[in-house]
This record gives C-alpha cells, sequence and structure tokens, in this order.
C-alpha cells in the first residue's frame, strides 16, 4: 500500500489534472489515506463593538502580513427588480470608485507603492472587502478599510468605465452553449425574476445612476451588518484599539433589511430547448431544486452526490464516458445552500447524434441510485474524495477565521464541520439509498438542452410526451 500526505496526494493530483497526462484507470483505492484529526480550531478573539460590529481577531506571526475580510449582511438579492445590476455595481466601485479621502487613480498607485491588495465584491446575499498589507502599515490598512467601506466616492468617470464595461458583458454573453444551459437552467429552477437567477440587461443597467449606488450603500452597509475578521502579525489590543479608532464612530442603522426571498418550487417535468443551429455538441442541464445545509440528511446527500457524479469514478462518468464514450464531461452536482435551496443538477456535454440517449441514461444512473445499494468500494471512494478534500477548509488561518465568520452569518455552531465530519465517516449505503429515494426525482426533472435539433439522435419531445419549451436568448435592446 502506498501512504501519502493529503496536501501532496492533491497537488500531484491537480497537477495532473491540468496536464492531462492522468493515467486513466488509475485505481485510487490502492492509497492508503491516514486517519484524518478532529480539527481543533485556534484561540479567535471576538468582540462586539457598541454600534453592533462584529470584529474577529486572530494573530499569526509567521509572515509580516495583515489580512482582513469584512463581510456585509446584504447583497444583489435587495437590487430592485427594474435595477438589475445595481448589487454588483456597487460591490466593485466600492474599491475602484476611489473614497473621499483617495480618488480612485491616488489609491491604485498607493496600494501598488505599498505592494498591497484591496478589493471589494457584492453576491446575491452579501457584499465585502479583503485587504491584504505588510503589517508594518497596520493603522493605513484599517484606515483603508475604513475609507472603502464607509466613505466610497463612487466616482463619476469610474461609474461610467463599469458601465461599458458590465454592457459590454451583456452583449457577450451568449457566446458559450455551456453558459448559456446554466444560465437558463437556473432560471428554469428558481424563475427568471428571482434574484437567485435573474441578470442584469440593457434595460436594468440603464435605469442606474450613481446616486442609485450612494443609497444602496447606504442602506446595506452599515455597522450592525458587518463582520471584520483581521488576522497577521498584530497585537490583539493595539489592533482593536485601532478598529475602535476607525469604526467605533459609525452609526447603527434604523431600516429593517428584508429577509432572504422564499423559492416557490413544484416538482414536475420540462424541457427547455435553445436552438443553436451551428452547434455540434449539445450542452444539457437536468435536475431539479436541491437542499438546505442544515437538512438532517445532508451528510449523506453528500456521499450520494460523489458516488453518483464526482470524479473519474463516479457513476455517471463510468457509465455515460467510460463503457458508451458519449462524452467528455459529465458530473452531477447536488448543492446545499442556508439562506435558499440550492440546486441538484447533472451536466453533459455530449455530440449532438447522442443527445437524447445520454440524457437517457443519465436519468437510468439516477433511478439506479434509488433502487441499488451503494457497494463498498463505492462507498469507501465517495468518502475518501470528499474527507481528504476536507482538510483544504483548514489549511491558513485566514480560512479558519473566514470560516467562523461564516458560521456566525448564519447562526450555525462552531464544530458544525466537524460534525458533518463525522456523519460522513458514519454515512452506510443504506444511509445512502434512503437519501436518494427521499431527494432525487428523476421523473420529476427539468431539462435545458442547447444545441442544433437536427443533429439529434431522437426528437426531444420524446423527453416530455410532446411538451417542450423554446426559450429565446436573444438579448433584449
Amino acid at each position: 500500500m502506498m501512504k501519502f500526505n493529503h496536501k501532496t496526494f492533491f497537488i500531484a493530483l491537480i497537477s495532473l489534472l491540468l496536464s492531462g497526462n492522468l493515467v486513466y484507470g488509475l485505481d485510487l483505492s490502492s492509497i492508503e489515506f491516514p486517519a484524518l484529526n478532529k480539527i481543533e480550531l485556534p484561540n479567535i478573539k471576538k468582540i462586539q463593538l457598541d454600534n453592533g460590529m462584529r470584529i474577529y481577531l486572530l494573530e499569526d506571526k509567521t509572515l509580516p502580513l495583515i489580512e482582513a475580510s469584512a463581510r456585509i449582511h446584504g447583497g444583489s438579492y435587495l437590487e430592485p427588480a427594474d435595477k438589475v445590476g445595481l448589487g454588483d455595481l456597487m460591490g466593485d466601485l466600492m474599491r475602484d470608485g476611489g473614497t473621499q479621502k483617495w480618488g480612485p487613480d491616488e489609491l491604485d498607485e498607493m496600494l501598488e507603492g505599498l505592494g498591497a491588495s484591496l478589493n471589494s465584491y457584492a453576491d446575491v446575499i452579501s457584499s465585502g472587502v479583503n485587504l491584504m498589507m505588510l503589517s508594518t502599515k497596520k493603522e493605513l490598512s484599517v484606515e483603508l478599510l475604513a475609507e472603502v467601506m464607509r466613505r466610497p466616492r463612487y466616482d463619476e468617470a469610474r461609474f461610467e468605465q463599469a458601465m461599458i464595461a458590465y454592457k459590454s458583458g451583456i452583449s457577450r454573453r451568449n457566446d458559450n452553449d455551456a453558459s448559456i444551459a446554466g444560465r437558463e437552467f437556473g432560471k428554469m429552477i428558481y424563475g427568471s425574476e428571482s434574484p437567485y437567477a435573474r441578470h442584469a440587461e440593457y434595460k436594468t443597467l440603464g435605469a442606474i445612476s450613481r446616486n442609485d449606488l450612494i443609497d444602496f450603500h447606504k442602506k446595506i452597509c452599515r455597522p450592525d451588518h458587518v463582520q471584520l475578521a483581521v488576522w497577521g502579525d498584530f497585537d490583539t489590543a493595539e489592533m482593536l484599539a485601532i478598529i475602535k479608532k476607525y469604526f467605533g464612530d459609525w452609526k447603527k442603522g434604523t431600516e429593517k433589511i428584508a429577509d432572504f426571498p422564499k423559492v416557490d418550487y413544484k416538482f414536475d417535468q420540462r424541457v427547455g430547448f435553445v436552438e443553436r443551429a451551428d452547434s455540434k455538441q449539445s450542452n444539457v442541464y437536468l435536475g431539479h431544486i436541491g437542499g438546505n445545509t442544515l437538512d438532517p440528511e445532508n451528510s449523506h446527500r453528500i456521499v450520494m452526490n460523489n458516488i453518483l457524479g464526482v470524479g473519474f469514478g463516479s457513476r455517471l462518468f463510468n457509465e455515460v464516458r467510460s463503457k458508451h464514450g458519449l462524452c467528455y464531461s459529465v458530473y452531477g452536482v447536488y448543492t446545499s445552500n442556508i439562506s435558499y435551496p440550492g440546486k441538484f443538477f447533472c451536466y453533459v456535454g455530449t455530440k449532438g447524434e447522442s443527445t437524447i440517449k445520454a440524457i437517457n441514461l443519465i436519468k437510468s444512473e439516477i433511478e439506479r441510485m434509488k433502487t441499488e445499494e451503494a457497494t463498498e468500494k463505492e462507498l469507501k471512494s465517495a468518502k475518501d474524495r470528499y474527507l481528504n478534500s476536507f482538510v483544504f477548509n483548514f489549511e491558513s488561518k485566514g480560512q479558519i477565521i473566514q470560516r467562523m465568520v461564516y458560521y456566525d452569518f448564519f447562526g450555525l455552531p462552531k464544530d458544525f464541520l466537524n460534525k458533518q465530519k463525522e456523519e460522513v465517516e458514519g454515512t452506510t449505503a443504506a444511509d445512502v439509498k434512503a437519501a436518494a429515494q427521499k431527494y432525487l426525482k428523476p421523473e420529476a426533472m427539468r431539462v435545458i438542452v442547447v444545441g442544433n435539433p437536427k443533429s439529434f439522435d431522437a426528437p426531444l419531445e420524446t423527453l416530455n410526451n410532446g411538451s417542450i419549451t423554446k426559450i429565446d436568448v436573444t438579448i433584449p435592446q
């Protein structure tokens, strides 16, 4: 038996994958991994300021660096339906648009001169700012964070530049068939107007002004909605004093922020089709709504999905690619969120003339998860795949402290991941089958096919008793 260090093995494996030199048929079961230790969390100092801002401090003298990550409770789900794109613009321009103290060009030059990095972002549920700087500039690092978060300038010229870039992105969004399939599948699951699936259009961007950015920022960026994590080469008491100096006078907000929108989903069978007359390949997504991370069987679903669709030894890979040679890429994903339900989907990119066959094979494998228990080899491989990547959740102090911020964001216990690890380790073949029976519904799949119907091996109508929805992806002007 070979024995490998977890990190060394995964680095080597990734290198092989990227280089294309992986020897197919390699039996990973011949590798004996050492047992995973219980994750021990370091002593992270947690403080809440009088204004509600939560601070997390972790000393790490390994390198002369200060790193910080500020998470803001509020993202693009809060933007008005007629101004989709507002959240992303705000996230980008918090930093790129400069601050009241430093204009955008001055800020760029200063950061370059310091060898520092500072960026801002917004996603669906949150926004944030990340920073890395030499520890000799402790106070400046905190001042920069405060300026970007509290006093962004939203420079008019940078605003116009961002608008041009966003509109250019819209013009290119149909350039890739796989991207089209993924985007339209998301709409099929959540609804085209859902904040979990909608996207900016020329019209919604045109409705956004610089003042809208300022107002949106004021609404969501406030101390009682901020978690600030700082780790690196500093003294905790000194760092806390600096943070209080720049953030202590920040006033709480008073407006109630809307909860995450609910997802109204009915399990039913649907087939959507996007015609691409010049495509030689069909890009296919099929699946349904996913689950919540806090579902009691979530760990069983993790193992289930690893058996079904993750990696070279998965059932989908073995059946659709290895046995029938219908594709290069095929996989399954079962996402579980906390704020809103995730998605279960399988993806395959296949030749036009094998489109229907590939879809039916995938459905058959999903059904087989419900009827046929996993073998001991499948169960072990699935657990190993997940658990041996598990250590990367705690590879650095930054990952650890940001994970604690995430736990607090959703009110999860500190030992959440350890419990999940233990539950995965204890998952049986019967657990996997039970999870598949409860959560997988191949008879009620929603399917998106992007391709050339003239090349298909059978009419799409055979997938849904003649009911097909043709989807127009023409970009509205």
